[in-house]
């Protein structure tokens, strides 16, 4: 590490990200609760299943 002040060099003309491509794309927040809900159905359906698979029919 040098102990001089020296002035760094920047590059003002860098290439971001085009603006209308960096805006997230917002899902209605109702199709996102639905999706949701159908996830939590089928993994409750899931742990259903291996409940049943699980219990003993024999008592």
């Amino acid at each position: 590490m040098s102990s001089d002040k020296e002035a760094l060099e920047t590059e003002d003309d860098f290439i971001t990200a085009d603006s209308e491509e960096a805006e997230p794309v917002v899902e209605p927040v109702k199709s996102n609760l639905s999706k949701r809900r159908t996830i939590d159905n089928l993994l409750e359906e899931r742990r259903l299943q291996r409940q049943l698979a699980d219990y003993d029919f024999d008592l």
